[in-house]
Order: structure tokens, then sequence, then C-alpha cells
């Protein structure tokens, strides 16, 4: 596969490449005009550092753009930007139509295994929304499962297309949550980033100062984010080599294995262990989000043959 750069803004089939259009969304939902107001270029916005703003806005596009008339999520959980999480799905259905003629293979038969689920069930609900596929959704926190499994419960769309698995080992990515019959046409992860909690807030504080331009002492995270989901022990590096080298194990129950890696100065060590476990095949792709690029790297044990035959599968 040829590398992909990102190109300026956003996937082309995005629907959030335009700027929010909030009185559709507040007809959506009725709630976040509270929290909108003209900015100094009288331009409609909200306080992006403020975390009830964000998690309104959260509830109105995926009301609006997804059909997804309950979501909730416990306070103080992560409350993801959605724009840049539909451009991951986005891309992976751009893998998968390499394989199908150019056409994106849509429908529940195409099922994906998300790595890191959280208490947002984010990624399913875009992915079935916009493409119909399955999910199982994975998480080391009970309470993440439970929120995740409520919204699936409280939405008819997801029901029976996404699954909650609960990570009972803190360092296994795919045992216990891969079963020997289970085939995954791609998974998804956006790893922790940070390597302590320390750091967790110093990222968060820089976020709130570059938002409002005030210096801030501590910062609420306006995105939310339990430790578990934006820090752990070697940060973003060391879980995206163990989720690697632990990803040989299950080389036939996965077409593509994917992830995100938001800083360029990472990927070197990420390669190398990429080399180390000899897949068949990998690349990564660029995405850009307003100043902000972050990659996916995908790789795949099948050979030419084992693609062609897995491919073959999803034939309308």
């Amino acid at each position: 596969m040829a590398h992909k750069e990102h190109k300026k803004g956003l996937h082309p089939r995005n629907p959030h490449n335009k700027r929010y259009d909030f009185p559709q969304l507040v007809k959506s939902l009725p709630k976040l005009a509270d929290y909108v107001f003209k900015n100094k270029y009288e331009e409609l916005s909200i306080d992006f550092a403020d975390p009830k703003a964000v998690l309104a806005l959260n509830k109105a596009l995926l009301s609006h753009f997804y059909n997804i008339k309950k979501w909730s999520i416990p306070d103080g959980y992560l409350c993801p930007p959605i724009p840049g999480r539909a451009d991951y799905l986005h891309y992976i259905a751009d893998i998968l139509a390499e394989f199908h003629g150019g056409k994106i293979p849509k429908g529940s038969k195409i099922k994906g295994l998300d790595i890191g689920i959280g208490a947002n069930c984010i990624y399913p609900i875009v992915g079935n929304s916009v493409y119909g596929w399955s999910f199982v959704g994975s998480d080391i926190e009970k309470e993440s499962i439970e929120s995740s499994q409520k919204i699936i419960e409280d939405n008819d769309s997801l029901k029976g297309n996404v699954e909650c698995r609960l990570q009972t080992n803190h360092d296994s990515i795919f045992t216990g949550i891969i079963k020997e019959d289970d085939r995954f046409d791609f998974t998804l992860c956006n790893p922790p980033f940070h390597k302590s909690q320390e750091e967790a807030q110093a990222g968060s504080k820089r976020k709130v100062q570059n938002l409002t331009k005030q210096l801030v002492n501590k910062a609420s995270l306006n995105f939310g984010g339990k430790s578990n989901e934006l820090w752990c022990k070697g940060g973003e590096v060391a879980f995206v080599k163990a989720m690697i080298k632990q990803s040989k194990k299950y080389s036939k129950n996965c077409f593509w294995f994917s992830t995100i890696v938001s800083k360029k100065d990472n990927l070197q060590f990420i390669y190398d262990t990429i080399d180390y476990v000899k897949p068949t095949e990998y690349d990564t792709i660029e995405m850009q989000h307003g100043q902000k690029i972050s990659r996916i790297v995908i790789w795949t044990f099948l050979t030419k043959e084992e693609q062609k035959q897995w491919a073959s599968k999803w034939q309308d």
C-alpha cells in the first residue's frame, strides 16, 4: 500500500468538515443553546474550555449526525472530540475499500474491535451509524464498560451490533478479549498518550491556556478523562509497542490491526517494533484536524492470498 499523505482538513466524507451549524445543532439538542454565544468575530461558538459546553456539543452532534438520542457519560470520563474520531473510521473504510473493488464494504458482517471503548462508545456509534458495521469494544475499567453498555441499551440502532468485553488483565490487550473463533476486519485504538498523571495534567493546562489565552494554575480537562484513558506507564510508545507484539498471536483473527499515534517522534520506535514482529504489510496514514496532525499506523500478518480470501467474504 502506498503511504498516504494527509490533506489539509478532515476526510472528504467527514460531515464535520464545515463549521458547526449551531442553529441546526440546537434544534437537535435545545439545551445546547445555554452554551452558544457570539464570539469576537461575530460567529456562533461555545467555550471549548468549559467541560459542560463540550459535553452538550457532543450530545448535539451525536443526535444530529448519528441519530443517537440518548448519550451520557459519568462525570470526569473522556468526552472525545467527535470530528477526529470520525476521521479515523473514514480512513479505515478507505483501507477496506481497497480490497473490495474500490467500494466500501458495509453492514454488520464487517466487524471491528475497539481497544479502549471508554465510557463514551464513540467509535462503535459512528462506525455503526455511517457504515452499518458491528463492533466489539474492550476496556480495563468496569465503569467504562457499564457506561458504554447503557448507551447501547438506550439506542435501538446499537443493540445487537455492539458488544462490550471487560479486560481483566491489565497487561493484556488482546488475550481475554479475542476469542478463538473471532474474526475482526479491523482493530481501532486511541492509546493513552501520557506517561504519568502529572504529564496529563500539564498537557491539559497547556490546552486550556491555548483556548483561553490566560494563565491557569490547574486546568480541568475540557474533554475529561480518567487515568486509564489519558496515561499509562511508558505512555503511547509503551502501549503501542505492547499492542504490536501481542497482535502476532492473533494474526489469523484479524485482517488489519491499527492504532492512533499522536506524536511523530514516537513513530520510529513503533516501526522498529513492527519490523521485529514481521507483518506482511504495514502503512501510516496522516490525518489533520485544525493544527493537529495525528497518524494511523496499520499492519497485517495475512499474505496477499489470505487477504484476497478474507475480503471475498465481504461480497454482498
